[in-house]
């Protein structure tokens, strides 16, 4: 915008000669018209005149004003100085500037009065004034800015670092990122496709090495079904724009109904190679960690994720099983006595897990032991009860006692979590000396990493499906009727009686157990709803919104056993035609906002969650908003779930 002076004194010449013609004819009718208007355009004249001096005076006293208070000197010393100077007015007019900035920025314009942002700066000169450097853009010249602000206006210095931000540019466009892949399913192409899985894998390695190969990127094959491909850093954000479509092109290869997965860790970000070839294994563990068919970048100590949308793979095998359940025998032998806890608002697997271990430990390995559970907050306590009736009092204590209870040598065994702020009592975790984790959910970022044995299994149905494989490595036959039915209401609840997730490790654990003794007539009386609950949940299915086939509902009027029947609901909404998955919003005692999400396993409602700041499994997630409006919350879910 042009300054108020470069639109007054071009209208008042105007004026004046406008004012002169006008008084030549009338010379000869009236004199007195004449002087008049003589008299006008001479004013107009010296009015032009006054005011082209007083701007020129005030741009040379803001000039010599705002350079000595900077620098001391005055404008022949700034006029000499090889890198542009500009002085502003506080409406950020152009008042004076140097040859420097001149030749560099308006080399065919005079820009004296105009405002700054004619020539337009990717920078807000306020913020200049008040930073110690500001990356200013002007076309292709890059500058670090400088300003102060002088009392009568802003002087900026501009210096000229093109060479040097575009060395800089290169140098991290340029900075290498490794890539640690590993074919998830190769063996399971090999068992149940020998003929064809040779052309199966080289299928796989042709895609990735063509991936490479587009990407101007370093490929090698490791061993057996790992490879490894180094990035630079302007191939790889191409790459995170398509959101790792090589996954979708991987999930091509299908023979049957199995479909081809890789797991992909990359180091990000590191100095050298080496860091990041070891971010990326930290990375790639992850991803597994996760259940598999995904990405996970680490950038430091954060992660980032793309795919991860099919079910995970089953990895469990025996001989690893065997080797876990050595492990948590020597650290079982090491302790004095062990505490075994699950998450906050215990359900059938955490508990039924937890009364597993309690028996192997006891009877197998000879030590003592408790169950630590808010019994007031259990989703299981008809279970507890039924336990309790059968084996007796003494078993189940309160995280209270049973943090009085431990000393620096006592174990923690962890069951059906990974992370500390879902534990029953983080104080539990603070106060052990060692600690087991066994957990199916995918892993989180925040999961326990200093755990002496962590068995983390996406694969697998449930909790209590691992540790039924873990006991029966024990020796002494630990397990009666009550830890076996224990067990069993824990595998049926995750498989919502094995529809989803049960894979062929979870109907070896149910005949297994069932060989032990349990009842599946006995079992079903902790999954029996009283008729007011009953009640209760279809009333809340009633209400349930479909969206992009999720099925959403509010429980806006209060209910008793809130969370348990959220769940129960969650799980009902399933069986509606057309629901492939499905979200339960309620409110906690504190009035904030949870949800309990659920699925079929055509959608991933752990990725869901964990855009809300929770987690969970493959077909069952839940998070905890710091929301208490539904409709924030609602509208932040429906986000998540287009996302």
């Amino acid at each position: 915008m042009k300054n108020k002076f470069a639109h007054i004194v071009p209208f008042l010449v105007l004026f004046s000669l406008a004012m002169m013609l006008s008084a030549i004819p009338a010379a000869f009718y009236d004199t007195t018209l004449l002087l008049i208007q003589g008299a006008i355009a001479l004013a107009a004249v010296i009015a032009a005149v006054v005011i082209y001096i007083m701007f020129s005076r005030y741009v040379q006293f803001s000039v010599r004003t705002s350079v000595k208070k900077i620098s001391n000197t005055d404008t022949e010393f700034v006029e000499k100085m090889n890198f542009p100077v500009a002085v502003l007015s506080y409406d950020n007019e152009l008042i004076w500037y140097n040859k420097a900035f001149k030749n560099l920025i308006c080399p065919k314009e005079n820009l004296l009065g105009l405002h700054i942002e004619y020539k337009t700066f990717s920078a807000d000169i306020d913020e200049v004034i008040k930073g110690e450097g500001t990356n200013v853009k002007y076309g292709d010249l890059k500058f670090t800015a400088f300003g102060a602000d002088t009392g009568s206006g802003k002087v900026l210095y501009f210096f000229d670092d093109t060479y040097y931000k575009s060395v800089d540019a290169e140098y991290k466009a340029s900075r290498l990122s490794v890539a640690m892949i590993v074919f998830d399913n190769r063996e399971s192409f090999i068992d149940e496709f020998e003929e064809e899985s040779a052309h199966i894998v080289l299928h796989v390695e042709d895609i990735l090495q063509k991936w490479a190969a587009d990407t101007n990127s370093f490929y090698r094959k490791l061993t057996g079904n790992k490879y490894m491909i180094v990035f630079e850093e302007r191939e790889l954000k191409k790459i995170i724009d398509t959101k790792f479509d090589i996954l979708d092109k991987i999930h091509e290869i299908r023979r049957g109904e199995l479909e081809a997965t890789v797991s992909i860790g990359i180091g990000r970000g590191e100095k050298t190679l080496r860091k990041s070839q070891a971010s990326a294994k930290r990375a790639l563990d992850m991803a597994l960690g996760r259940g598999g068919d995904q990405v996970a970048i680490a950038t430091g100590k954060d992660y980032d994720f793309y795919g991860g949308k099919s079910v995970g793979v089953e990895r469990q095998t025996k001989v690893r099983t065997r080797m876990i359940a050595d492990s948590v025998a020597s650290v079982v032998a090491e302790c004095d006595k062990v505490v075994i806890t699950g998450h906050r608002f215990s359900d059938l697997d955490s508990i039924g897990s937890a009364i597993g271990m309690y028996r192997a430990v006891t009877r197998s390995l000879g030590k003592k032991a408790c169950i630590a559970v808010n019994y007031e907050t259990s989703m299981a306590k008809s279970l507890i009860d039924r336990y309790k009736a059968d084996r007796g009092e003494g078993i189940f204590v309160s995280p209270e006692q049973a943090i009085s209870q431990m000393t620096p040598k006592t174990l923690l065994i962890i069951v059906d979590t990974q992370t500390v702020n879902m534990l029953e009592d983080k104080r539990l975790y603070e106060k052990s000396g060692f600690v087991v984790v066994i957990d199916h959910h995918r892993r989180q970022v925040d999961h326990i990493d200093n755990a002496v044995v962590f068995f983390n299994e996406p694969g697998a149905s449930s909790a209590s499906e691992m540790c039924t494989s873990i006991i029966d490595n024990f020796e002494g036959d630990p397990l009666g009727k009550p830890e076996a039915e224990a067990l069993l209401s824990g595998v049926i609840l995750d498989t919502k009686n094995f529809v989803v997730g049960a894979g062929s490790a979870a109907f070896e654990t149910a005949a297994y157990l069932r060989r032990k003794g349990a009842d599946t007539v006995s079992i079903r009386q902790h999954f029996a709803d009283s008729i007011e609950s009953y009640k209760n949940k279809y009333q809340l299915i009633s209400n349930a919104k479909i969206y992009k086939e999720c099925a959403i509902v509010l429980v806006q009027e209060s209910v008793p056993d809130v969370r348990l029947l959220s769940a129960k609901a969650a799980d009902e909404l399933l069986l509606i035609k057309g629901v492939k998955a499905s979200f339960v919003l309620y409110k906690t005692e504190k009035g904030t906002v949870n949800i309990s999400a659920r699925s079929f396993g055509k959608r991933n409602v752990q990725i869901v969650m964990e855009k809300m700041g929770g987690g969970g499994h493959h077909t069952m997630a839940a998070a905890q908003l710091d929301e208490k409006s539904f409709e924030v919350a609602v509208t932040k879910l429906i986000e998540a779930i287009d996302e």
